[in-house]
Order: C-alpha cells, then sequence, then structure tokens
C-alpha cells in the first residue's frame, strides 16, 4: 500500500545518504579519479532527487486518503445517528398503532351496538317509504284521469263553440237571404229573437221534410241573383249622363286626332326645312372653316364630317385636321396649340356664315406662339367689322390689336385699381 511504499522509499533515500556519506569517505581515501567519482555523485543525486519527489507524492495522495477515511468515518457516524433516530420513531408507531387497534375495537363494538338500536327505525321507514310509494301511484292515476278528463272538457268545448258558429252562420245566411225572421230557439241555446215588429219580421213555415230537388232550385236562384247584382234606380238617368259624356269625349278624341296628325305633318315639313338649312349651315360652315384653318396654320388642310349622314339633323360632327408637316388625324391627338387654333377656325367659321352682334373669347391664345398669334389677330380684326368681340388674354399681341383696353394695376402703395385705355388713331387716352 501507500505507507508501504513511503516506508520503502524512506528506506532507500537512507541507503542512498549513507552511500553518498561513505563514497565521500571513500572518496578521501581512495586513488580513483575525480571524474569518475564526480559522474557517480550525480548519478547518486539525481536517484535521490527523484526519490524524494516521489516521497512527496505517495506523502499527499497518503494525506488526500486520510481526509477521505474521515470523511467517510463521519458518514458512518451520522447514518448511525440516524438509524437509531428511525428506530426511535419505529417504536412510537408501534404503540401507537396498538393503541388505535384497541381504540378501533372499541368503536367496532359500539357500532355494533348502534346498529342493533337502527335497525327498528330502519325497518320503519322501509315501511313508510312503501306507503309513500303506494300513495304516490294512487296520485299519478289520479292525475291521469284529471288530465284525460281536462282534455276530454277541452274537446268538448271547442266542439260546442263550432256548434255554436255553424249556428251563427246559419242565422246569418237566413237573415240574408230572407230578412228578419222569427226562429224559434230552444230553451238550451243561447240567442234572442227580433222584437215582435209586425209584418217586418217575417214568420217561417214548419217543415217537415224538404221537397226533392230544391238544393238544385235554390243554388240557381242564387245564381241568377249574383248575376242580377244589386238594383239601381238611378240607372237610366246615370247612363243618358255617361252617355252624354262618352259622345263629348269622342268628340275631343277626334279633334285630337286630327290635332296630332295636322302636327305630325308640320314636323314632317320642319324636319325637311331643318335638314335643308342645316345641310347649307354646314356646307357652308365647313367651307369656311377650311379656308380659315389653312390660314391660322399657314397651311395645311381641315375638314368637317358628319358622324351620321343619314340622319344629318340627330348626326354629330367630327373634326379631321392636317396641320403642316404632319399626318391627317382627330382633333384629340394635337397638341394643346394646334387644338386651340383648330378651335378658333371653327369659330371664325361660324361667325363669318353668321355674324353675331358680339363675342366674347375667353384666353383662347394662350398656348399659341408669336407667329400664330400675328395670323389670330389679322383674323380678328376682319372679323371685327361685322362682330364685336370681348377678348379675355394676356398675351401682348393681342392686346395690341385691342380698340380699348381694360385692366387692374398695382401702384407703388400696394394698392390695386382698375384701368381702362381707349385707342383712337395716334392719340392715346
Amino acid at each position: 500500500s501507500s505507507s508501504a511504499q513511503l516506508g520503502q522509499i524512506e528506506n532507500r533515500r537512507q541507503e542512498l545518504s549513507q552511500a553518498i556519506v561513505g563514497l565521500d569517505e571513500s572518496l578521501s581515501q581512495a586513488r580513483i579519479p575525480a571524474e569518475d567519482l564526480s559522474a557517480q555523485l550525480a548519478d547518486l543525486e539525481r536517484s535521490l532527487a527523484q526519490m524524494e519527489g516521489s516521497h512527496q507524492n505517495l506523502k499527499s495522495v497518503l494525506d488526500v486518503r486520510r481526509d477521505a477515511s474521515g470523511q467517510i468515518t463521519e458518514q458512518i457516524e451520522d447514518r448511525k445517528q440516524r438509524l437509531d433516530a428511525v428506530e426511535n420513531e419505529t417504536s412510537q408507531l408501534e404503540s401507537l398503532q396498538k393503541n388505535e387497534r384497541v381504540q378501533e375495537q372499541d368503536i367496532s363494538q359500539e357500532l355494533d351496538e348502534a346498529r342493533k338500536q337502527i335497525k327498528p327505525a330502519e325497518d320503519q321507514l322501509s315501511e313508510a317509504e312503501e306507503a309513500i310509494n303506494s300513495r304516490l301511484e294512487i296520485e299519478a292515476s289520479l292525475r291521469r284521469q284529471v288530465r284525460t278528463a281536462e282534455q276530454d272538457s277541452s274537446q268538448a268545448e271547442l266542439s260546442l263553440h263550432r256548434q255554436q258558429d255553424q249556428l251563427d252562420h246559419l242565422r246569418d245566411r237566413i237573415a240574408e237571404e230572407l230578412g228578419l225572421v222569427d226562429l224559434p230557439l230552444e230553451e238550451d241555446i243561447d240567442g234572442q229573437n227580433p222584437l215582435p215588429m209586425g209584418e217586418i219580421i217575417g214568420q217561417l213555415p214548419f217543415v217537415k221534410e224538404l221537397p226533392k230537388g230544391i238544393e238544385e232550385t235554390i243554388q240557381v236562384r242564387r245564381q241568377q241573383l249574383r248575376r242580377m247584382g244589386l238594383i239601381n234606380p238611378a240607372a237610366p238617368r246615370e247612363f243618358h249622363e255617361l252617355s252624354q259624356r262618352y259622345e263629348f269625349l269622342d268628340q275631343q278624341m277626334t279633334d285630337l286626332e286630327e290635332a296630332s296628325k295636322k302636327l305630325k305633318q308640320v314636323i314632317d315639313e320642319l324636319d325637311v326645312v331643318m335638314e335643308r338649312e342645316f345641310n347649307r349651315t354646314f356646307n357652308a360652315v365647313a367651307t369656311e372653316f377650311r379656308a380659315a384653318f389653312t390660314r391660322l396654320f399657314a397651311g395645311g388642310s381641315a375638314r368637317l364630317v358628319l358622324t351620321d349622314p343619314d340622319s344629318p339633323i340627330n348626326s354629330g360632327v367630327e373634326i379631321i385636321a392636317r396641320p403642316p408637316g404632319r399626318r391627317q388625324q382627330g382633333l384629340a391627338l394635337l397638341s394643346g396649340g394646334e387644338r386651340s387654333l383648330t378651335a378658333a377656325a371653327l369659330i371664325f367659321a361660324l361667325l363669318k356664315v353668321s355674324p353675331t352682334p358680339f363675342c366674347v373669347l375667353d384666353e383662347v391664345d394662350a398656348m399659341l406662339d408669336e407667329a400664330n398669334i400675328s395670323r389670330f389677330r389679322d383674323m380678328l380684326k376682319e372679323l371685327s367689322e361685322n362682330t364685336q368681340f370681348i377678348i379675355i388674354t394676356h398675351n401682348r399681341g393681342t392686346v395690341v390689336a385691342a380698340d380699348t383696353i381694360y385692366g387692374v394695376s398695382m401702384g407703388d402703395d400696394g394698392v390695386s385699381q382698375v384701368m381702362s385705355l381707349r385707342l383712337e388713331g395716334e392719340d392715346i387716352k
């Protein structure tokens, strides 16, 4: 074991120490060369150092094992103490168990005595329960009988109400078909006889047996009465009034039909005149439009086309334009300035065909350049001989052609004021 190894190492260390001492003594006496002795001495010292290292390691291992042995010893003592405590508890539990067994025997004896006392009461209780069950069965049977009686009573009342409704219906039919009659009622039938009013109230004869075919005869008479309906004594007077009303309305209807025919004839004549005048005006405007377009664009061509030539009055008008250097296309495909100039050409064409006293133009030249403004201004001057133009514009080229100018100016003081200029010849006012 570790102790034995430690003892052997200790003995070996002592032997080596004694050997070294002996070598030192013999070194002084022997004639061995000093180098060999030094080598041997170094080997012995190395062996001694190794033995001392092993001695220290074994000593540390022994210390560790001694500590572990001490801990194990303490654990053993602790468990012995716990075992003693458990044995004490076990002995206490055994004594308690013995006491509980004694108490259990006492309680069992008491229960036996209580059972002996309870048994007569249980017998009485079972007898009472049997009596209650029999009474409940009798009660259930009586309840079923009561429900059956209530159902029979409800059916009887329902049948009574139905019979009463049938009786009332028969009374109503008799009163409707025969008038006021005296109907004798039995004592057990509710009802009220009419007052004795002499001849107004009829007495029905007592019939034991109905004659054959009476029901068919009654049905035929009822059908005849329904067809006849109510008698209206004022029917002749109403027929005379309705006849006069019918003759009057018939005459009015005849007059309206004749007036409708005349109106249709006038409408047809107006359609012919309108179509003729429209075609004439359209052709004139189309001619002037082509000329105005070519003049405003300084070239190109344009024309007006009817979308439905077969019905000129209901037809729309489409503009087909070809500006200079461009291909022929619709108005929607032109640029903003081209559309403005095309619209101006159409307005000028309308004014040439049918001049108006005045014409208001609002920012129609906003998208025109200088060259187009010049041609636009020239045509305005020509048309102003027959039409007075009122133009809202910010274009200087258009303002130059105006005879009178109205505008708003702001002075140095920041106050706006209305300004008007009338140009007559060379004098400016």
